[in-house]
């Protein structure tokens, strides 16, 4: 078989699934999020309820395979997928971020308004509630009415 024909027919084999750490390249924005370019082979679309972060196009990034759609569409997400993965990011992420002020102390709680908790700590607030009730449990933190302190 000539080698050529091989290539041009040959439906291309995706080497890819769902979980898979991938770099992306970000090209267009649309009302859905941003198609983006996955391994510099694939297209793909992250949706925009997966962005807590500016970005522009051409801009590199790491992301990961969420999805991979019957009809070969990919949906991918800047968060490591798997329950244990997300949880120990978003619980290292609120963590560091009660390290680093200076009181010990975040003003920011399971009250706070979604875009609070988005604009301070790039996370969705199932997130944010998530990881605090895992540092609570481990007996990290403190919560009170209006902030959270570590131990």
């Amino acid at each position: 078989m000539d080698l050529q024909e091989h290539d041009d027919f040959e439906e291309v084999e995706m080497n890819l699934k769902e979980g898979d750490k991938v770099q992306l390249i970000i090209e267009t924005e649309s009302a859905l999020g941003y198609t983006v370019l996955i391994n510099e082979e694939f297209d793909g679309l992250l949706f925009r309820s997966e962005v807590f972060q500016e970005l522009e196009e051409n801009m590199e990034v790491t992301g990961y395979i969420k999805n991979i759609r019957e009809d070969g569409k990919i949906d991918v997400s800047l968060r490591p997928q798997g329950f244990r993965n997300v949880i120990n990011s978003d619980v290292d992420k609120v963590l560091a971020r009660l390290k680093s002020s200076r009181e010990g102390f975040i003003l920011i709680t399971d009250k706070s308004s979604p875009d609070s908790i988005r604009f301070h700590m790039k996370m969705s607030k199932k997130a944010f509630k998530k990881a605090v009730g895992n540092l609570y449990k481990q007996k990290l933190i403190v919560i009170k009415d209006d902030r959270i302190e570590l131990v």
